[in-house]
């Protein structure tokens, strides 16, 4: 028998279905956020193969660029095909083989996530826990990286599931000191937030495009400290097919992934350019123009921007007579928490924001759902007008449905920022 899913889906003429033709929202979640205009021109060049010497260019330049943006002299800087996740996972499996011990900071979702990751490469996990919306100190991590002694330690730097900021100046050293490489998960937080992989000694960052960076999700920058990639060699396989004669093979130890292994991706980002995949041609000219972007305006003058509207963002809520979540001195630049006030429907007015003036915002994850809201002001939405319509239209839906809050005290307070 049918289930209605099957039975719908082939009630419908599919030589009729009609081109897509998305509403225009204003996206103020925590991503994905607006692509910039320039961004999808860039997508619409023509597409070029994968071994093309066009193609190398833009791979080159995008390795460039990107060790400007996270601050590192890394070779191995290059782009995962694939969400931000693809980079987090491509990071742990390529480093922890089975068995390995890995100490993982969770203190919201994404520190779970990377849990869940490196449990499913059978690593020997051990996990500190601090409660959502606080942050570690860097005594108790060390203290946990002593009586764990892991290969890796693995951290988020911006958890928008919490929109606290983990500090991690000073971490690297600590790690280096008792033998652990340092992995930071920096999907949300890049570009918003300082991020120095060299002078903090970070050995693998990664993000993701949709986020501070302004384009579309599908692919996930990231570097890997020369420390990090002696390990990851360790355990080095060729394809069949590919390698050379008395090349390495293949043993009980290599990466338990073939589509990210990032020994086989450095190869194929590198001098050779030994077949790994299909390169995303698209999804690389949007890499390429998203990171043009941040790089003709500064990596600091971004950073300082999306610091300034946050800000704002913040004022503004606190100005209409709402309070924000968590220690705003660990927050995130880009995410700011909302609490929703007692007796209102969190997913009411969100749908009301989307309906009635196309802005979205978002709620939150595990103990947080329907606690706060969070808006992202992140990328091409990190400007004073689009800071100011999300606040307005918040302000407008709560008062229509019966909040004391003020939307004009709000705005003022937010132009104060603009204006200081």
């Amino acid at each position: 028998m049918a289930t209605e899913a099957t039975a719908t889906t082939e009630a419908i003429d599919t030589s009729k279905i009609k081109p897509v033709n998305p509403p225009h929202r204003l996206l103020m979640a925590p991503g994905p956020v607006n692509v910039d205009p320039r961004v999808l021109t860039a997508m619409s060049k023509p597409t070029v193969g994968q071994f093309d010497p066009y193609m190398f260019k833009v791979m080159g330049e995008v390795q460039a660029m990107f060790r400007t943006i996270f601050k590192t002299s890394n070779r191995q800087t290059m782009v995962v095909d694939g969400t931000s996740r693809s980079a987090i996972e491509a990071a742990l499996v390529s480093v922890l083989a089975p068995g390995d011990p890995v100490l993982v900071c969770c203190a919201g979702r994404f520190g779970m996530l990377l849990k869940e990751i490196a449990e499913r490469c059978g690593a020997d996990v051990h996990v500190i826990e601090r409660p959502w919306g606080e942050v570690f100190t860097l005594s108790e991590i060390e203290a946990a990286i002593k009586e764990v002694r892991p290969k890796l330690v693995a951290t988020v730097q911006g958890d928008t599931s919490t929109t606290m900021c983990q500090p991690l100046e000073g971490l690297g050293d600590i790690c280096h000191r008792y033998g652990a490489l340092l992995y930071t998960d920096a999907t949300a937080s890049l570009v918003g937030n300082d991020m120095q992989a060299d002078a903090w000694g970070l050995d693998i960052v990664t993000t993701g495009m949709q986020k501070c960076l302004g384009g579309p999700s599908g692919s996930a920058p990231i570097t890997v400290s020369d420390r990090a990639v002696e390990v990851i060699n360790e355990r080095r396989s060729i394809e069949a097919g590919v390698a050379n004669a008395g090349e390495i093979a293949p043993d009980a130890d290599r990466i338990h992934s073939n589509y990210f292994d990032m020994a086989q991706i450095f190869d194929y980002w590198g001098p050779r350019h030994l077949n790994h995949h299909t390169e995303a041609t698209h999804a690389l000219y949007a890499v390429h123009e998203a990171a043009r972007i941040i790089c003709e305006e500064g990596i600091d003058n971004a950073i300082k921007r999306h610091e300034l509207n946050g800000r704002a963002m913040g004022a503004a809520i606190e100005g209409m007579g709402l309070k924000l979540y968590g220690d705003q001195s660990h927050r995130m630049n880009d995410v700011v928490g909302v609490v929703i006030p007692d007796g209102v429907d969190d997913a009411a007015i969100r749908a009301q924001l989307l309906n009635d003036f196309s802005v979205e915002i978002a709620s939150s994850f595990g103990p947080l759902k329907g606690t706060i809201w969070r808006i992202g002001v992140m990328g091409v939405n990190a400007r004073k007008d689009a800071v100011l319509t999300c606040a307005a239209a918040l302000g407008n839906v709560l008062e229509r449905n019966g909040v004391k809050v003020s939307t004009d005290k709000g705005i003022e307070a937010a132009l104060e920022v603009y204006g200081e």
